[in-house]
């Protein structure tokens, strides 16, 4: 798959060198670090700033493009061994789910889960988590229903995001635990809360209606740490 940007191409260089087939390069680097990157394993090409934006739709590439081995999905029933999982339940916005990735590979949570979704442009992701998709198992599965279910028979808690929950400030955290995100604009279903077995938020200082679902999902998955 193509990935693009200069932040997650450092990363997976810096991190899984391996999974880099061929780096294109449509900007001019430095002798030291040209020389550097030749020495890595993989291919170097330099291309030309319009073959790059054909390659990318136009996007902004900052001069940096990378094919890099498939990603490969994990399938959630894998994660029962785990401590802490992520459920993204109908979220859509890659922008999103890429920053939720990210802040769940730095604040300790095992597993992904999105559900919900039909189509998830993993390239996108692997993007805008700048590269912490590669280091974060992740499974795809429709039904949330079913992952739920099998969840609570495997021992886990689970914890829903919802304006109205209890401050998860005060909220006891079990050490098998998931955490369950809504989509951005309509939160979690009535029948996905019924299925949950806490709900918590996030209280506010003063007046807001909410926050964007990326900087709740962190807030909430920092303060649900087992460290």
């Amino acid at each position: 798959m193509l990935i693009y940007a200069k932040q997650p191409i450092y990363y997976v260089i810096q991190n899984h060198p391996n999974k880099i087939k061929t780096l294109y390069l449509a900007k001019e680097l430095e002798k030291k670090e040209y020389s550097r990157l030749m020495k890595m394993g993989f291919v170097v090409k330099r291309i030309p700033n319009e073959a790059a934006q054909k390659m990318t739709k136009n996007a902004n590439h900052q001069g940096f493009l990378a094919e890099v081995e498939d990603y490969e999905l994990s399938d959630y029933k894998s994660f029962f061994d785990k401590d802490f999982i992520l459920v993204l339940s109908n979220l859509t916005d890659i922008g999103n789910i890429g920053a939720l990735v990210r802040s769940a590979y730095a604040l300790g949570v095992d597993a992904i889960v999105v559900c919900g979704i039909k189509n998830l442009t993993l390239e996108g992701v692997a993007r805008t988590s700048t590269g912490a998709l590669f280091d974060m198992p992740l499974a795809i599965e429709h039904n949330i229903h079913n992952v739920l279910n099998d969840f609570k028979m495997s021992g886990f808690t689970s914890y829903g995001a919802d304006m109205g929950g209890c401050d998860i400030r005060e909220t006891e955290i079990t050490q098998k635990r998931i955490l369950v995100m809504g989509s951005e604009g309509d939160g979690l279903s009535s029948r996905v809360m019924s299925k949950i077995d806490k709900v918590v938020s996030i209280k506010m200082s003063h007046k807001f209606d909410s926050l964007n679902v990326s900087v709740a999902g962190a807030i909430l998955m920092d303060r649900m740490r087992y460290e």
